[in-house]
């Protein structure tokens, strides 16, 4: 049952009956509140992320929200235009921090890859390179296949680890947790032996 609001000078009544709708499930309601703030939205988004593209997305989250969920609204606590900002502030700065432990587990990644040797020989180091290029294909097949796949995909295919989560089928977590995995085996396995001599004399 919904609960009956009158409109304050806060809350037009146009708000309350497109909210009223909402509830009951009418798109065209949905479309005409995109239509009256959805350039609130997506500006209030933009301020936080600095993205266009992301503020977009952030607005079709709000938007999602509000269809799904249309009672986390209550017009007797505020504005639907105020209810509007907040949620959408809120959705940004998720972006935001989202992006930031993107970036963060990237580079994590890209440290690890260092450990890697670069399999493209140079004119004065062909042999060295060869046997190392063996190396670390040795290595690699010695990893588990699902480790491997990964690996392949976002160090000789080009794929972000979030890409290679689609293309296999799993979780992002799982591909990211898989590819350290791998970096870890890799690097321990390409790692120099040490010196028989240092550690006699150590």
């Amino acid at each position: 049952m919904v609960v009956p609001v009158e409109p304050t000078l806060e809350q037009p009544s146009i708000d309350v009956e497109l909210h009223r709708r909402l509830v009951y499930g009418d798109e065209s309601a949905l479309r005409e509140l995109y239509a009256a703030y959805g350039g609130l939205v997506r500006r209030v988004a933009v301020r936080v992320t600095r993205s266009p593209a992301a503020a977009e997305d952030v607005a079709q989250e709000v938007f999602a929200q509000l269809w799904s969920r249309p009672y986390g609204f209550d017009a007797r606590r505020g504005s639907l235009r105020t209810w509007l900002s907040m949620v959408a502030h809120r959705r940004a700065v998720d972006w935001v921090r989202g992006e930031a432990r993107h970036r963060k587990d990237a580079r994590a990644d890209d440290s690890a890859l260092h450990a890697i040797p670069d399999t493209g020989p140079g004119p004065a180091e062909a042999v060295v390179d060869r046997e190392r290029s063996l190396e670390l294909h040795t290595a690699l097949a010695e990893l588990p296949r699902p480790q491997r796949e990964v690996v392949h995909l976002a160090y000789f295919a080009g794929r972000t680890y979030r890409q290679a989560a689609v293309e296999l089928g799993i979780p992002e977590g799982t591909a990211k947790t898989r590819l350290r995995s791998a970096l870890r085996k890799l690097a321990e396995s390409l790692a120099d032996p040490p010196d028989p001599a240092a550690v006699r004399g150590a």
